[in-house]
């Protein structure tokens, strides 16, 4: 794997403000495989070779970044992929979604098959009941849980931060299902701030994250800045995210790193940070999801993610 580079952000309205803030290019370690993916899959490969295993089945939303992350990865390592997918009104002119869903189209053109759930079952997921009817149906293979996280997830995550980053006094990171900053919290030093901004709504991902990590209690919620919710976007992220791709040339994604820019962004504004705090914000990938949330838009007519 290539050297990832701490790029510097230098946007025009944080130029008055005596801060440091970088931005560790977590996406650029590949175009599907990228960020926390890459991170979360690593050593569940591992396991699911030392296990003799020959398939991989996951879980995920429709433009979700895993699944597609996961159908690469199995084609890539000779695994053969299985995707539980949220919603079951997808199946009913699959050839049409394929045409419209990025994400889907990936993983379906690297050999994912897929099984699509209703919504109500989808909640099930997790329950002995409804693995052991996956087991029946599609015989053995190594479960991957929903967004990848589990200890294998999180050993992966903490070799986020390199000795290089303990200049830095604040480490932010979008929270999805809390892996990638379990792992960050677990890698932090005595004197660095673990920031996490969740995508989605309330503070429930609290206790899970506590649930994976040791000593390190440095680290806080920031739970303002989810948009309404997992996979909402309004007009001002959006022009955010554009703006910040023209400034400097990094792209967000609007689910995860998006939210948590403009996060950072507004806290720096409101004086949240000390003058001269070093601030490192963890790209977690997901570039892939921008196609499908342009189809999104386009229906919505709202401004489109340059891509």
């Amino acid at each position: 794997m290539k050297e990832i580079i701490n790029q510097p952000v230098i946007l025009k309205e944080l130029k008055n403000y005596d801060i440091s803030l970088f931005m560790k290019r977590e996406d650029q370690i590949h175009p599907f495989i990228s960020g926390n993916k890459y991170r979360k899959l690593k050593y569940n490969l591992f396991k699911a070779q030392e296990q003799n295993k020959d398939t991989l089945l996951t879980f995920g939303g429709a433009f979700s970044n895993h699944i597609s992350a996961v159908a690469f990865t199995g084609k890539k390592f000779d695994f053969k992929t299985i995707g539980i997918i949220r919603g079951d009104e997808l199946e009913k002119d699959l050839e049409e979604v394929l045409k419209h869903n990025h994400t889907l189209q990936i993983a379906n053109e690297h050999g994912m098959q897929f099984k699509f759930v209703s919504r109500s079952d989808y909640r099930l997921k997790h329950t002995n009941s409804f693995i052991d009817g996956l087991y029946k149906e599609f015989g053995d293979f190594y479960l991957v849980p929903e967004g990848g996280t589990n200890k294998l997830a999180i050993k992966g995550c903490e070799e986020i931060l390199k000795p290089k980053d303990e200049k830095f006094d604040v480490i932010c990171s979008a929270i999805g299902t809390g892996g990638t900053i379990a792992g960050l919290i677990n890698s932090a030093k005595e004197h660095q701030k673990v920031l996490g901004f969740p995508a989605l709504k309330g503070d429930f991902l609290r206790k899970e994250i506590e649930k994976h990590t040791i000593q390190n209690k440095n680290w806080s919620l920031i739970t303002d800045y989810h948009f309404e919710g997992f996979g909402k976007v309004n007009s001002d992220l959006i022009n955010f995210i554009n703006t910040f791709k023209e400034e400097t040339n990094i792209p967000l994604d609007p689910i995860y790193t998006g939210k948590m820019m403009f996060g950072i962004v507004d806290l720096i504004k409101k004086g949240y940070f000390k003058k001269g705090t070093k601030i490192l914000a963890i790209h977690t990938g997901g570039l892939q999801g921008i196609s499908g949330m342009n189809n999104r838009l386009k229906q919505k007519d709202l401004p489109l993610i340059i891509e």
